[in-house]
């Protein structure tokens, strides 16, 4: 839900209208059955939601899928820098392209998904759909007839396919997962996302280093295979589509406009997301070309940086019991955003660059964790089951259509007051997030309701 920048594991039969907070597993007890698989010894040592079988199919699928988004987060950039010679504002095209699609696509997509049977064949579509457009960048390199324009057209359409991905997935989550394991999965899936953190541009740097940027990718469209395998092996049962709803996209939205908590957790997360992506957008420019950073090198110290998401992953269940949900958003509101500043500030010997970049990656990571597994179990426990895939298209639009926006902004700030400048209006903006949340109900929010 937010630098998903980081990227990004969302997660969800019956025709009944459930209410914001009613458990969502609890019309379809088969999806959410005990693995009979696994010996029953192991049953006490792992949590009861791995214990699912679905969901651990699900699970491992698509944590392999976010460790090739992350081989993608460095890859695609670098390969516009190394071979193009890309500057600010192609860069922030880019960077913008995949974003695009979830600006103008998240609702109309959410009314259709709404009112399809089968979520999970949706999601296995658009992994099959990433897999080939991924595949196409290497394969155009090799045969000589690469360029800039095919990688921001490629950016589009594996963003088109995310948005039906991610909206699916919502819904599917839910029906996997009961209300009172949502903390447990959630921490799980971000668990994941932070792992990749840790090893996919690691994994990406090195490649690119290796193989160049392009074949570098292979990984990333690789994974969205295995993803699409594990989706073709699970059989949760989805609620039944109510093809005669009415209302579209206003639904969702006349929903979210009279839930003061969502209210003010999408304006606290538009904020961040803007100001993030102005960040983003220039973030590998200027450590390669201003702070003078390899790839290789780049990679490693984002990767080691980001076990600070697999800290936050770890810890945020007992943080929660000790202060409240709302609390640990709020706390991982900045947690996320204020590390920005590192960036700016670091100088001086390469050794300390890398060391600067290394706190900023750790501090941030581990911020946005918390925020991530708080705030994903908090929009999947009070959504209602009929309006699942359009609330979604709605969120969509918000937290992830306004990411383009900031990284055209980005590339004109840079043009208009310089890099660095505008690193510092990014880092200062995003941190006005927890404005929204300090007079907000989330604020003294303890437990999930329901």
């Amino acid at each position: 839900m937010t630098a998903d920048t980081r990227a990004q594991a969302k997660a969800q039969s019956a025709a009944t209208i459930r209410t914001p907070g009613q458990a969502a597993s609890a019309e379809a007890p088969t999806t959410g059955a005990i693995s009979r698989v696994l010996p029953s010894s192991l049953h006490r040592r792992i949590p009861a939601v791995l214990q699912r079988r679905d969901f651990r199919r699900f699970w491992l699928g698509h944590s392999v899928s976010l460790v090739g988004d992350e081989v993608h987060r460095i890859a695609m950039p670098l390969a516009a820098v190394l071979l193009f010679g890309a500057g600010a504002t192609a860069m922030s095209w880019l960077t913008a392209a995949p974003m695009i699609p979830a600006l103008l696509l998240s609702i109309p997509a959410g009314i259709w998904v709404d009112r399809r049977p089968s979520r999970r064949r949706i999601m296995l579509a658009a992994d099959v759909g990433r897999f080939l457009v991924v595949l196409s960048v290497p394969v155009a390199y090799a045969c000589g007839v690469l360029t800039l324009a095919q990688l921001i057209v490629a950016e589009v359409v594996v963003g088109m396919l995310a948005v039906l991905f991610s909206i699916s997935d919502n819904t599917l989550f839910a029906a996997m997962v009961p209300n009172q394991e949502l903390m447990q999965a959630s921490s799980l899936s971000n668990g994941s996302r932070a792992f990749a953190y840790v090893s996919g541009p690691s994994l990406g740097g090195l490649a690119v280093q290796l193989l160049t940027a392009p074949f570098a990718l292979v990984a990333d469209a690789l994974s969205y295979l295995v993803s699409a395998v594990s989706l073709s092996r699970i059989r949760p049962v989805e609620p039944v589509p109510d093809r005669q709803s009415k209302g579209g996209f206003l639904a969702g939205l006349r929903w979210i406009a009279a839930t003061p908590g969502i209210r003010a957790l999408q304006g606290a997360v538009a904020t961040v997301n803007f100001f993030d992506f102005i960040f983003q957008a220039l973030f590998i420019l200027y450590a390669t070309k201003y702070l003078h950073i390899n790839a290789g090198l780049l990679g490693l110290a984002l990767g080691a940086g980001a076990i600070g998401g697999l800290v936050g992953a770890a810890v945020t269940s007992r943080v929660v019991a000790r202060i409240g949900i709302g609390m640990g958003m709020t706390l991982g509101f900045l947690g996320f955003a204020a590390p920005h500043v590192l960036v700016v500030l670091a100088s001086g010997p390469k050794l300390l660059i890398v060391a600067t970049l290394f706190a900023y990656e750790f501090l941030s990571g581990l911020g946005v964790m918390v925020l991530d597994i708080c705030g994903n179990a908090y929009i999947t426990a009070v959504m209602p089951d009929d309006l699942r895939s359009r609330i979604s298209g709605v969120l969509q639009t918000i937290n992830y259509g306004i990411r383009p926006l900031g990284a055209l902004t980005g590339g004109w700030l840079a043009t208009t007051v310089g890099m660095r400048a505008s690193l510092w209006i990014s880092t200062i903006g995003a941190c006005c997030n927890v404005l929204f949340l300090l007079g907000s109900p989330l604020r003294k929010l303890r437990e999930l309701p329901g």
